[in-house]
This record gives structure tokens, sequence and C-alpha cells, in this order.
């Protein structure tokens, strides 16, 4: 299965269980949305990270791998072979899944940008409102059609390289400069609530 080679299976076998996220998904874009504004953390960063978030800390081999992801995303989004993928389940999934995982992912990057940014550029806002827009994307099981799978294709293609976009002509600033380690509580605040997608419940 392909979720052997994308890293899926490994990834969910570690983040799953996390009960404050909604999937390994929604973690694998926030990671992906603060490396487009940082340089990738150390797993000691990832520890003070978590913290903030109000997520358990893990283990080591836990915090490994999320360094070591945040520094293949940080190559990825900066090679000129536009080869970045969203962290998904493959399609031996049902779509009902696959599309809740890119809207996880998507929720997430607006999270992880917005939590080390705190503004966007000009020409950033509609790709932010984008990635809004597919996290609150439902596909019911009856979508489960060639029709479904036409939809979610064009949508996992539109929003898998937004972050090239909102990396592009950022100078990198390292994680402990950000709010988020800075425990700036009151800003942090603010900027969660400006960027965090409004998903239906």
């Amino acid at each position: 299965m392909q979720d052997d080679i994308s890293g899926w299976n490994e990834w969910n076998a570690i983040f799953a269980d996390i009960e404050e996220l909604s999937s390994p998904s929604e973690l694998h874009g926030i990671l992906t949305g603060m490396i487009c504004v940082t340089q990738a953390p150390t797993a000691q960063e990832w520890a003070g990270i978590l913290q903030s978030l109000h997520i358990p800390l893990l283990n080591d081999a836990a915090l490994q791998l999320l360094t070591e992801e945040a520094e293949d995303i940080a190559a990825a989004i900066h090679d000129d072979e536009l080869d970045y993928l969203p962290m998904l389940p493959d399609d031996q999934h049902i779509l009902v899944e696959r599309v809740s995982a890119l809207a996880d992912w998507c929720a997430g990057v607006v999270l992880g940008f917005g939590l080390v940014s705190g503004h966007i550029r000009q020409d950033e806002a509609e790709w932010i409102e984008h990635l809004q827009d597919v996290a609150a994307v439902e596909f019911a099981e009856s979508d489960d059609d060639e029709e479904g799978e036409e939809s979610f294709n064009e949508l996992y293609e539109f929003v898998r390289l937004i972050p090239v976009s909102l990396a592009t002509g950022r100078k990198k600033i390292a994680v402990a400069e950000t709010a988020l380690l800075k425990q700036q509580t009151a800003a942090s605040e603010q900027i969660v609530e400006v960027f965090n997608p409004h998903r239906p419940s």
C-alpha cells in the first residue's frame, strides 16, 4: 500500500490517539503551516510547541519523527520539483476518510501558520480563505463514487501547493522567536481566534 511509502502508517500509529487533534493529518498541517514561516524546530523545541498546543508530551521517538518530518517539509516546499505532499491516507481508504483527512490538514495549515506568524501578506488572504473553505468541506459516504473521486482529486491538487505559495519570499525565523514559544499567551489566543477555521461540528 502507498500508506507504507508515504509514511502514513507510521504517522497514524504514533499520533492517531492524541485527543487534542482531529487526526494525524491535522498535526501534519500544523507542521506545514509553521514551516512556511519558521525554520524546522528541534526535538527540544517540539516539546515546547506541544506544550503550547496543550498536547501531552510525546516520547523521544515521536519527537524525532516530528523533527525529521519538519525538515523534509522545509526541503519539499522550497524544491523546484513541487513534490510536497500532505500526509493523508491513500486511495485504499474510503473517500469520506480521505476528504476528512484533507479537511483536517487544511485546518492544521491555517492554524500552524497563524500560530507562528500573526500576519498575512496582501497576496495571502485568498490562499488562507481557500484552505478554510476546504477545511469546512464535508462528504457523505454516498459521495464515494467516480464524481466524488474527481472532486477530491481537484481539491487535493488545488490545496497541496498552497504552502509553497505561503512560504515563497519569506525569510525564515527561528521558532524560539515566535509568540508560540515566547509564551505570549494573550497574543497566541488572539491569533488562534483569527486563524482557526470554522469547522462544522
